[in-house]
């Protein structure tokens, strides 16, 4: 059993299949890879995978490492996540060769970007390397971080290929930014890698977890720090991703909310998105500064267009941000399986894909307090944002 099974009960029979993979027991449980080699269609290179919802598949998350140089309280709060926490080991994690395989699979299937996650992926040592192998295929590669190690890589990760980057940076405020990230993190010290992230020529994103209560006193200072900077803000609203964060309703702040308080000081209009799926909503400043975005995951879900799959550290393939349980990738990397065989198992999980977490978020409810209930999920440090 590995680190994540430990905190968080997966729905899996304790006896493998021939192929070595689980089989999914619960009854509202996913198919199971292995069982897709006889329910798939055949054919490897399938570039229209549509699911159960007509969604295509169109973006990959790849989580490098399941570590993590900050304590967020919002993601990884000391609590559950401390000295004592058992963490992958090196050889459960997916090599650099392994995941550029399974990659070229995906982009075969009709995947167009493929984004770094973590943890912080920047801990994931000789990262640049994995950059340079993904960087071969025909796809935009971009990487999340949250800026504590991009001042020393933001060179490296341009040269080896790179596309873009979004850092995490939830206040300016130093004294808030520190309660935050738990670990008495600078904020200049992000400011300066973002700096550097720009000199080596990466566009850059920002993104801000807004919890009311908490940073919200931030939104004003940071719109007013990266106007005219060229650099997309944008606002996410607190989810209740996982399972150890303690999310409460009354700390989101609606989307909503955050376009009224920066109008009131900056006008702003809203503007198209650039892609089918995009899940941050536009809008531009009036007098030419830029632009911003908000991403409103809990009042105003985007099951309907998402297009994402996720793999984890240790190669299980998820649907869902919020979901339960994964499908083991890595066994069938590490099997006898072929290329073929990786991609019909792919499409039969994919065709499967039924996942509205966000939609049914306000029916999931307790029946004695009226409170979402309690589901085990996945953390998001485990699988990336």
């Amino acid at each position: 059993m590995n680190a994540i099974d430990r905190i968080i009960p997966i729905a899996v029979s304790s006896a493998p299949s021939p192929d070595g993979l689980l089989n999914l027991t619960a009854e509202n449980a996913e198919p199971s890879l292995d069982k897709t080699f006889s329910s798939a269609d055949s054919g490897t290179h399938d570039r229209s995978l549509i699911d159960t919802r007509k969604r295509p598949l169109r973006d990959l998350r790849i989580s490098v490492t399941d570590r993590c140089n900050f304590r967020c309280v919002y993601c990884m709060p000391k609590t559950v996540f401390g000295r004592d926490y058992p963490f992958l080991s090196r050889n459960d994690l997916l090599s650099f060769e392994e995941i550029e395989r399974i990659a070229r699979v995906f982009v075969a299937q009709g995947v167009e970007k493929i984004r770094l996650t973590g943890g912080e992926p920047l801990l994931r040592r000789g990262l640049e390397k994995l950059i340079e192998q993904l960087a071969r295929l025909p796809v935009e590669i971009t990487l999340t971080t949250n800026g504590a190690l991009l001042a020393k890589k933001a060179q490296t990760l341009k040269e080896a290929g790179l596309h873009r980057i979004t850092v995490s940076l939830d206040a300016l405020d130093d004294v808030i930014f520190k309660r935050m990230n738990d670990v008495d993190f600078a904020v200049s010290d992000v400011l300066h890698g973002i700096e550097a992230a720009a000199a080596a020529g990466l566009p850059i994103k920002i993104n801000c977890v807004v919890k009311r209560g908490t940073n919200d006193s931030q939104i004003l200072p940071l719109a007013r720090h990266f106007r005219h900077s060229d650099h997309v803000l944008r606002f996410i609203e607190y989810m209740d991703v996982g399972n150890s964060n303690g999310w409460r309703m009354a700390e989101v702040l609606p989307s909503t909310e955050v376009i009224a308080l920066i109008q009131a000081e900056f006008p702003l209009e809203a503007i198209d998105a650039r892609y089918a799926g995009e899940v941050a909503a536009r809008w531009r400043y009036l007098d030419g500064a830029g632009e911003i975005g908000v991403i409103s995951s809990v009042t105003q879900a985007f099951c309907s267009s998402c297009t994402r799959a996720r793999l984890s550290t240790e190669g299980k393939l998820y649907t869902c941000l919020f979901a339960q349980q994964g499908h083991d990738v890595r066994s069938l990397l590490r099997g006898d399986k072929n290329d073929d065989d990786l991609s019909r198992a792919i499409a039969g999980v994919w065709r499967a894909r039924s996942d509205n977490y966000s939609e049914m978020r306000s029916e999931i409810r307790t029946e004695k307090t009226g409170e979402i209930a309690k589901i085990q999920k996945i953390e998001m440090s485990y699988i990336g944002g």
